[in-house]
């Protein structure tokens, strides 16, 4: 399998910011989902993860989306995610995301969790 270099755009709205991710989630992602997280100013409070252009993601993709969730948690932010295939929604669930996010099942912009 290639794997396609991962790429993270952000967007924003005031409070409201998209990280539209783009290419495999693996370890060597770290910069790019990481780094859009740590490039978002103290005054954003909802964030929405888009992973509609994302073909792949391991194991290690996904311990780094829960360590952003888990900071984003932390400062008080709200998370939702948007865009995963039905797998990888339900893998989501299953790693307790669901807890931390609001998983949403659609293409579109969803609101953060309340």
């Amino acid at each position: 399998m290639t794997q396609t270099q991962t790429k993270a755009r952000v967007e924003r709205d005031g409070t409201l910011a998209i990280v539209r991710f783009d290419g495999d989630i693996t370890s060597a992602s770290s910069d790019a989902v990481l780094g859009a997280y740590r490039s978002l100013p103290p005054e954003v409070k909802e964030i929405s993860l888009d992973f509609n252009k994302v073909p792949y993601l391991n194991s290690s993709g996904i311990a780094l989306v829960i360590q952003m969730v888990m900071h984003a948690n932390t400062a008080g932010q709200k998370v939702a995610v948007f865009g995963l295939t039905p797998h990888f929604r339900k893998v989501f669930t299953m790693v307790g995301l669901g807890k931390y996010t609001t998983i949403h099942g659609d293409a579109s912009v969803p609101p953060a969790k309340s």
